[in-house]
Order: structure tokens, then C-alpha cells, then sequence
């Protein structure tokens, strides 16, 4: 379009080009009002031939008056009084066609005669094609091209949007009868050029173009009333045979009315469109048109996801409305749903259903934009909005809508994928209640460990019979949960009866098999839980990588895998199932953060404390390997001694110790050492550091898990040795350096994360009570102001609104987009997250308004006084310069008046537009 515009302005044939379409539009309208003329003569004519005896002294006497009037006056008479008669022969022809038309051969003539005024000339069906070249001139928008069509800047120039409106004036036939006939001009076969004019006029405006706004809403035309006609009115009979084609033009009507206002700051043309529209009439057009569909869809109509269909037509109506209110308080009431009016149901419908955001345009101006919100935003789940809310990051104003605008495709992709999952209604039940299952399985996970932890081993707990008390107790319980259940679903029901059963299982089949049936269901529960978790989050439909990736269906999928493990290998196994409860609580959550946060400088620490522990042991192993002695608590016989099918290691660290089994000696002194005393032995004590791995695992297990360090474990010296004073300083220093310095740096890391995690758990608390989501703005700039933050946050600046928005951009066919849509999807497309307001809000800036509003209202009451007293002072010195002007006239001069000067008064006033403009001069001579 950019290369058309360049041709048309370049070559300078634009004004002929122009010329072609201006004149074709002239010649249209002519045709239009010479057909309807002929029509309504012919249908005229048809009335004559059967009245001619009582019509005949009226006609005489209305040819009297005619000499005496002038020759337009007499046209626009005669117009209106064949429209007048088209109206009144139609309705008796579709009220009553035996009595008018008595023979077939006249009712077959006059459908034949009706069906050629029907038809239009080409001069007039050639117009469809040419508006709608005009439209795909101005496509997406095209500034350029939009005001080209208004201007051309050549001699002569040829405004085709004036045109156009007017062509739409007289094909609706406002130029004949008025808008009360309006129907009657309104055919099957020109409703389709009707509805090219509308997206014409409407593609001339969006953008938006305020000079064409202006130009169509000031037009000295019924195009504007026209317009309004067509949206409050039944378009009768069209209305009877084609509704679809009714409600169409309901549609482009308002959407042109929607253009006309679009992205303007006053309020010039919506008082024009509210000037002669009834708001009343408004109303009742939307509930009609929110009843009409509803019937339609209980009769089975599939027509609710049509662009025209009732409901649609209605909100696009109610959307015209909300725009229209903020200029009409009386507007503004009725649009207020009270609960107790017949129909304010369709008002809580589109209410509902209708959102507002405000975004900044590129010069940094805001604007409100209400839209419909897209019928697939229904299907986003509750879940999904919890954890965006408070998982989105906040720290800063850039980083949480930059984050928000990132998860908006895949919640985008969620909404499909749960739009898809309704028509399974299986696998949707299963999603509906994940909640449910996955408290299920853990009260399942904590009940079997407790069976564990207080009657394993099985082996002498087995099924028996009870005293028929108990039994029947048991019994009555059963029944009485069951009936609760029944009655009045509550939990505390639910688990009495669950506990009664466990127990009748218990006694009757025995615990183990108990158990194994409560693991059976278990894991049935938790393969539920998994359908419903994919069918929640689409996880298959990703792909293999992101289902891989996904670390949240990788914990459930294990959770799955430990529950068979307990069924089939072990009962022991169901005690894993108990970390659930990290998963589930948020606070325990934080607990294992505030280790892992942190993690890499904890063990940075852990790998210091080695360092530490393998010097001190080598120094212990040089120094005081005698004094590493410790005490054993030995088993009998041979069950001390390791097995020869243990590890290597096991065996290295046995080396030393006598073994039986393999034929030695123990009773024999072993070599090179000096055997231990009876009373040594009887004392059950044995060297830890022999060898200095040994010496290394007595320093880290026995010093470590000691207060006083390695030292609390070793042998107490005497002061008399000679390596006494050494030895207290390397029980000294392995305290204060890994006991007292490295241990406590670790715990001080894990202490202060976990301090860190809940101040911001607070602080994140904070945000979410007291900073606006999109804007961010704290709630105390909104106090006394006329907006509280509570609705600023739902209404003005709603975060899901925002999503909404987004995804309408997705899913709307781009050449449907208004201007600020357009805008927003190239914003989105280049990933400009700009349009969003930051620290703004425009409740806030009309508040500023105001109170600047009445400053220059005091200022404009001070300026118009001022204006009063300087029109005094001008009276007065006019009468002075008349005295003055006699004075000089008059034969006798006064005494005084020998020399004259003159003096120029200039009174300048200073307006508030920063102008100067000049008030008052005058000179005086004196």
C-alpha cells in the first residue's frame, strides 16, 4: 500500500484517479433516488387503480396549493408522500395479501413487480467492489492512505469519506422519508452493499484517523443518525424472513460507532451519537438481543460461535454502551445490573464477560480499551492462576510483567488443552479432582505406616474372631459413617467411615492382607492422579523432551514407582511416601531451601572442615598415635569378626584383629607386639590409630559428634609426659577451629538462608496486599483518591484482563484488529513490553486533572472579571475621546488646551494558553 501511495502522490494523477470514484458515488445516489421514486409510483399506482373514486377529489384539491410553492419544497413533498405510501401498501399487502390482491394472476404479477424493484441497476451494484477497494486501501490501518482518501492536496480535491457516508445516507433512504421508514428501503438485495459501507466508513476511522472520525461525525448528513438508526431499530420486514442478515448489520453498525470514538480524549463524538439516541432504547436493544440468542440455543441453534450471532451482536452493542456511559450518567445507571429488573440478566452476562485494561500508546498518552473477553479464558483453571500469581516474579517492576507476558503462551496453550479436554469427560472428571486425589494418597501413605511402625513384623498378628458386641459395634459404626456420608458429605465423615471399614478389614482378614489391599488402592489412586495431572497440564502433547523436563510429572511418576515397590518388594518402602509432606507444605519447603539455597558455600565449608580433620589427623598419627585408645562394647563369639564376604574395606579395617575361623592362634603373642595384660583386656579397650586412615576416621566420626572436640575421646595425659603442653594445644585448637569457627559457619549459613527465605515470603505477602501487578503502584497513592486500590486492581489494572487481552490478539483474525489491537500485536510480535503501564494509572492522572481543572476554573473566573473591568475602562475612555473630539470641534478652546499630545492605551491580558491578545487600544489626544 506504501508503493500505491507513492505512485498516486508522485505522479500527480490522483485527482483524475479520485475524480473516477467521486463521480461514479454521484452517479449512484442519483440512481437511487430516481428508483425509489419510480418504486414508490409504481406501488403508488397499483393503490390508484383500486381507489381512483375516493382518491380523486383529494388529488384535485392537493394540485390547487402546488402552483404556490416553490419547485424543491414540491419534490421533497412528493418524496415523502410516495415513501409514505411504499410503507403503508407493503404492511396491508404482508398483513392481508387475499383482500388486496383478490385473483392469483395478481398476486403473481405484483410478486414479479416487486421482485424487478428489488433489483438495483449496475450503476449501483458496481459500488460494492469500489468500497471495498477503498477498504483494502486503508487495510491495517494505512494513516497515509486514510487521509488521502479525505485530501488530496490538488486543485481540486475529492473527499470520498464524505461520499461514502452520504452514499450510505441515501441508499438507507434517509434522503426520501426519515428514519422511521428506515425498513422499508432495507432489502435482501442491497443489505449486502449496506454492510460494504459500514466496513468501509469503519476501516477509514480505526487506527485511529481523528480527522475522518471528525469528518463522518460532523457531516452535515443524517449519517450518524442513519447509523444509530440501524442499531436501535427492528429493520422490518427484513427482520422476519433474514435475521442473520439483521444482526450483521446490527454488527457493522456498531462497530463503526466504536471507530468513531476510538482512542479519542473528548467527548465531541460521543455526545453527537448520544444526541438523538435514547438510552433507554440502547438498553432494550442489548436485552433483546441476550434473549434471542438464548432461545436460539436452547432450540439447538449452533449459531453462538458466528461473529453475528445474537449474543455477539448484543456485546459488541454493550461494549458501544460501556463507551457511550462514560458520557451519559443516565447511560451509566441503566447499564448497572440491580438483580431484580426483567433482563438484567443479559446485563450480568456481558458485565461478566467484558473487560478493560489501559495501555501507553508511543507517545507515552494512556488508553482505556474495553473488549469481549475470548470465550477460551473460560477454561483456564484456578490452579493455574494460583501459581502464577504467586510464583511470577516480583522483585522488581520490569521483572514481573517481563515473566507474566513469558507464562502467557503456555497458559495460552494450557487454555486450548483444557478446551480440548471438556469433550473427554472422563479424563476431565479425573482433572477436576486432582486435589482430592492427591489427599488421598497421602492419608493412604500415613495410615499404612502407622499399621507399619506399630504391628510389623506380621508374623503374630493375624484375623480372629471378636465378641459379638464388638463385632456389632463395629458394624454400627460402619453403617452410621456410611449414612453420614450419605446425608452430608463432610470429611470428618468420609474419614470416621474410612477408619471403621480398616477396622472390620483387620479383624476379619487380617492386617497383612490389609494392608496390601490399602496399597493396591493406593497405587490405582495415584495412577489416577497422574491422568489427571496430565490432563490438568497437557503434559503428553508437549513432547518426550518437556515431559522429561518436567520435574513436577517426574515426582509424581517416582511417587508412583515407590508405591508398587512397597506393594510387590517391601512394606518399607511406604515410608518414603512420607516426604510427600515437604512437597505439600510450603514451610518445610523452605526448611530444605534454606540448605540447598545456599548450597555450594556449605560445602565449600564441609570441604574446609576435611581439609582440617586430615591435618589433625596426620598430626595425631605422628605425635599422639598412643593416646588414640578408645572404649568397645564387643559382641560375643565370632559375630564381631567380619564375614569373608564383606567388603575390602571392611577387611582393611579389621586387619588387626584376631581371627578364629581362619585357624590362628589367639591365645599366641602376635609378632613384634607385647601381649595386652589380663585386666587391659577385661576393659574392652583398643587402638583407634594405627594406621592413619584409621586415625582419620576416629578424628572425623568421634570428634566431630563431640562437644569438646577430639580431644573428649582420647587418653587423658598426665602433666608429667613431656608432649603434655602439646598435647593441649592440639585439643585447643581442633576446638576453636572446627568445633567452635568451621561448624558453627555452616549452621550460621543454613540459619541465616532460612531467615532470608521467610523475610521474603513476608515481603512477598507485602507486594501482593499493598503493589498494584501491572502498574505498581502502592496502595497509598490511591488514598483520597476516587478510585480506591481494591478497584484499581480488579477493574483498572487486572492482571488476568491483561491476559485476556493478549490472547484475544491471538486469536482474532488480524484484519479484524481496531487500532489499539493493531498496536498491541506488533508490541507483542517484537516481544516490547511497552504498552504496559508503569507506575501510572489514568484514574490517577484524572484525579490531577481535576484539581487542575478547578485551578483553571478559578483562573478562568478571575480572567472573565478582569474582562468586566476592561470593558469598563474601555466605555469610559470612548466617551472621554468623544468629549475631546467636541472640545476640538467647539470655537472656544478651554483654558489649558494649548499643546495636545497623544496617549496610546494598550490593555493586554495574558490568557492562560500562554497567547498574548490585544483587548483594548485606543489613543487619546490631550
Amino acid at each position: 500500500m506504501h508503493s500505491f501511495f507513492c505512485r498516486l502522490t508522485e505522479d500527480k494523477k490522483s485527482e483524475k484517479f479520485f475524480k473516477v470514484f467521486y463521480d461514479r458515488m454521484k452517479v449512484a445516489q442519483q440512481e437511487i433516488k430516481a428508483t425509489v421514486t419510480v418504486n414508490t409510483s409504481d406501488l403508488g399506482n397499483k393503490k390508484k387503480d383500486d381507489e381512483v373514486d375516493r382518491d380523486a377529489p383529494s388529488r384535485k384539491k392537493a394540485k390547487e396549493p402546488a402552483t404556490q410553492i416553490t419547485e424543491e419544497v414540491r419534490d421533497q413533498l412528493l418524496e415523502a408522500s410516495a415513501a409514505t405510501r411504499k410503507a403503508f401498501t407493503t404492511f396491508r399487502r404482508e398483513a392481508d395479501p387475499d383482500d388486496h390482491y383478490p385473483s392469483a394472476e395478481g398476486a403473481q404479477a405484483t410478486a414479479d413487480k416487486t421482485k424487478d424493484d428489488l433489483e438495483m441497476s449496475a450503476v449501483i451494484t458496481i459500488m460494492q467492489p469500489i468500497l471495498r477497494f477503498l477498504q483494502l486501501l486503508c487495510e491495517n490501518h494505512n494513516r497515509d492512505l486514510q487521509n488521502f482518501l479525505r485530501c488530496q492536496n490538488n486543485k481540486t480535491n475529492y473527499n470520498l469519506v464524505c461520499e461514502t457516508l452520504q452514499f450510505l445516507d441515501c441508499i438507507c433512504g434517509s434522503t426520501t422519508g426519515g428514519l422511521g421508514l428506515l425498513g422499508l428501503y432495507i432489502n435482501e438485495k442491497n443489505v449486502a452493499l449496506i454492510n460494504q459501507t459500514l466496513e468501509s466508513l469503519t476501516e477509514y476511522c480505526q487506527g485511529p484517523c481523528h480527522e475522518n472520525q471528525n469528518c463522518i461525525a460532523t457531516h452535515e448528513s443524517n449519517g450518524i443518525d442513519i447509523i444509530t438508526a440501524l442499531i436501535l431499530n427492528d429493520i422490518n420486514p427484513l427482520g422476519k424472513k433474514r435475521m442473520d442478515l439483521v444482526l450483521e448489520l446490527k454488527n457493522n453498525a456498531s462497530k463503526l460507532l466504536l471507530a468513531i470514538m476510538e482512542s479519542r480524549h473528548d467527548s465531541e463524538n460521543a455526545e453527537r451519537i448520544l444526541y438523538n439516541m435514547r438510552p433507554k432504547e440502547l438498553v432494550e436493544v442489548i436485552k433483546k438481543a441476550y434473549m434471542q440468542g438464548e432461545v436460539e440455543f436452547e432450540d439447538g441453534e449452533n449459531g453462538e460461535d458466528g461473529a453475528a450471532s445474537p449474543r455477539n451482536v448484543g456485546h459488541n452493542i454493550y461494549i458501544l454502551a460501556h463507551q457511550l456511559a462514560r458520557h451519559n450518567k443516565e447511560l451509566q445507571t441503566m447499564l448497572k445490573p440491580g438483580g431484580q429488573v426483567e433482563g438484567d440478566e443479559a446485563l450480568e452476562f456481558y458485565a461478566k464477560h467484558t473487560a478493560q485494561i489501559e495501555i501507553v500508546r508511543l507517545d507515552r498518552t494512556m488508553e482505556q480499551i474495553v473488549f469481549p473477553v475470548p470465550s477460551i479464558c473460560e477454561f483456564l483453571t484456578k490452579e493455574s492462576k494460583l501459581r502464577i500469581y504467586y510464583t511470577t516474579e516480583r522483585d522488581e517492576q520490569g521483572s514481573k510483567i517481563n515473566d507474566f507476558f513469558l507464562r502467557s503462551e503456555d497458559l495460552f496453550n494450557e487454555m486450548n488443552w483444557q478446551k480440548k479436554l471438556r469433550a473427554q469427560p472422563v479424563l476431565y472428571w479425573c482433572a477436576r479432582n486432582m486435589s482430592f486425589w492427591s489427599s488421598i494418597s497421602f492419608n493412604l501413605a500415613v495410615l499404612m505406616n502407622l499399621l507399619v511402625a506399630f504391628f510389623y513384623p506380621f508374623k503374630g498378628v493375624r484375623g480372629g474372631t471378636l465378641e459379638p458386641h464388638w463385632s456389632g459395634l463395629l458394624w454400627t459404626a460402619m453403617l452410621i459413617s456410611l449414612a453420614i456420608v450419605i446425608a452430608l458429605p463432610k470429611p470428618h465423615g468420609i474419614r470416621a467411615l474410612i477408619a471403621s471399614t480398616i477396622l472390620r478389614l483387620i479383624f476379619s482378614v487380617g492386617l497383612q492382607p490389609t494392608l496390601f489391599l490399602l496399597g493396591a488402592f493406593n497405587v490405582c489412586n495415584k495412577i489416577i492422579f497422574l491422568m489427571s495431572f496430565v490432563g490438568n497440564c497437557g503434559t503428553f502433547t508437549r513432547g518426550y523432551r518437556a515431559m522429561v523436563l518436567d520435574v513436577e510429572f517426574l515426582y509424581h511418576l517416582l511417587y508412583l514407582l515407590i508405591c508398587a515397590m512397597g506393594l510387590f518388594v517391601h512394606e518399607f518402602f511406604y515410608s518414603l511416601l512420607l516426604f510427600d509432606l515437604v512437597y505439600r507444605e510450603e514451610t518445610l519447603l523452605n526448611v530444605i531451601k534454606s540448605v540447598t539455597r545456599n548450597g555450594r558455600s556449605i560445602i565449600l565449608t564441609a570441604v574446609l572442615a576435611l581439609i582440617l580433620v586430615y591435618l589433625f589427623s596426620i598430626v595425631g598419627y605422628l605425635f599422639f598415635k598412643d593416646d588414640f585408645i578408645l572404649e568397645v562394647d564387643r559382641l560375643p563369639n565370632e559375630t564381631a569378626l567380619p564375614e569373608a564376604s564383606e567388603s575390602l574395606a571392611s577387611e582393611f579395617l579389621y586387619s588387626d584383629v584376631c581371627r578364629v575361623e581362619t585357624g590362628e592362634n589367639c591365645s599366641s603373642p602376635a609378632p613384634k607386639e607385647e601381649r595386652i595384660p589380663a585386666e587391659e583386656t577385661e576393659q574392652d579397650k583398643e587402638r583407634t590409630c594405627e594406621t592413619l586412615l584409621m586415625c582419620i576416621v576416629t578424628v572425623l566420626s568421634h570428634g566431630l559428634r563431640s562437644g569438646g572436640g577430639v580431644g573428649d575421646v582420647l587418653r587423658k595425659p598426665s602433666k608429667e609426659e613431656p608432649l603434655f603442653a602439646a598435647r593441649v594445644i592440639y585439643d585447643l585448637l581442633f576446638f576453636f577451629m572446627v568445633i567452635i569457627i568451621v561448624l558453627n559457619l555452616i549452621f550460621g549459613v543454613i540459619i541465616d538462608t532460612f531467615a532470608d527465605l521467610r523475610s521474603e515470603k513476608q515481603k512477598k505477602e507485602e507486594i501482593l496486599k499493598t503493589t498494584c501487578f501491572i502498574c505498581g503502584l502502592e496502595r497509598d497513592k490511591f488514598d483520597n483518591k476516587t478510585v480506591t486500590f481494591e478497584e484499581h486492581i480488579k477493574e483498572e489494572h487486572n492482571m488476568w484482563h491483561y491476559l485476556c487481552f493478549i490472547v484475544l490478539v491471538k486469536v482474532k483474525d488480524s484484519t479484524e484488529y481496531t487500532g489499539p489491537e493493531s498496536y498491541v500485536a506488533e508490541m507483542i510480535k517484537e516481544r516490547n513490553l511497552d504498552w504496559f503501564p508503569r507506575m501510572r494509572a489514568m484514574s490517577l492522572v484524572s484525579s490531577d486533572s481535576e484539581g487542575e481543572q478547578n485551578e483553571l476554573r478559578s483562573l478562568q473566573e478571575k480572567l472573565e472579571s478582569t474582562m468586566k473591568l476592561v470593558t469598563n475602562l474601555s466605555g469610559q475612555l470612548s466617551e472621554l475621546k468623544d468629549q475631546l473630539n467636541y472640545s476640538k470641534l467647539s470655537p472656544k478652546t478651554p483654558f489649558g488646551l494649548k499643546f495636545f499630545s497623544f496617549t496610546c492605551i494598550k490593555i493586554q491580558i495574558k490568557r492562560l494558553t500562554g497567547t498574548e491578545g490585544l483587548i483594548y487600544e485606543g489613543c487619546l489626544r490631550r
